[in-house]
């Protein structure tokens, strides 16, 4: 489980394809420190495992349905990334319960910069919708956002002077993909309620 909460801004080093899937090696002095084999990370908000660790890069492989799915097929040499190890038992919630478990894609549609923050507008897939409401919670990139407005196709999010320049959100430009991962609460609420409302009915 990991929390959006960001710890670092990696950069991917090498791009291998390998047919049905492609390895990545990326650069993540913080994330690597003490990271062995089989270990999750969460690169822009997808939990990948560890293949390979040497020195601050590590390996990751990463499926041709993954690839689809998310924004990391978009990724080449020089790309930077959102890194996150998964939080420990017993720390802090900073942000709130990511799975690491892409639930679609969106783009920057546009940016509205202020003196101290900037609105953000992301485009929203329509079966993501139901689930996305104005001061929820949703992961974009892996990192965790309270909703700003909540459209039926878009939604925004105002980013603060650090995650600005401390997550890929910073250099993200309209028409650039995003991953998005909506409240994992919200998608709970929904099965439980749909299988009561099944029973009353039988």
């Amino acid at each position: 489980m990991f929390t959006g909460i960001v710890e670092e801004l990696g950069e991917v080093t090498a791009v291998e394809n390998l047919g049905d899937a492609s390895r990545f090696r990326l650069r993540g002095p913080v994330v690597t420190e003490g990271a062995q084999h089989g270990d999750s990370i969460a690169v822009n908000g997808v939990c990948l495992t560890v293949v390979e660790h040497e020195g601050d890069e590590f390996t990751a492989d990463v499926m041709a349905e993954t690839l689809l799915r998310s924004s990391l097929g978009a990724l080449a040499v020089g790309s930077r990334v959102n890194l996150e190890r998964p939080t420990a038992v017993g720390a802090r919630l900073g942000g709130h319960i990511v799975q690491g478990h892409v639930d679609g894609t969106g783009q920057v549609l546009a940016r509205t910069p202020s003196e101290n923050w900037e609105i953000v507008r992301i485009s929203l897939p329509a079966e993501l919708t139901r689930y996305v409401v104005e001061k929820g919670s949703i992961t974009v990139d892996g990192i965790s956002l309270t909703v700003v407005e909540a459209g039926t196709d878009y939604f925004t999010v105002s980013l603060i002077p650090t995650t600005l320049a401390l997550t890929t959100l910073g250099r993200k430009q309209p028409g650039d993909p995003v991953n998005l991962e909506v409240d994992v609460i919200a998608k709970y609420v929904e099965r439980l309620l749909g299988d009561r409302a099944q029973g009353a009915t039988k």
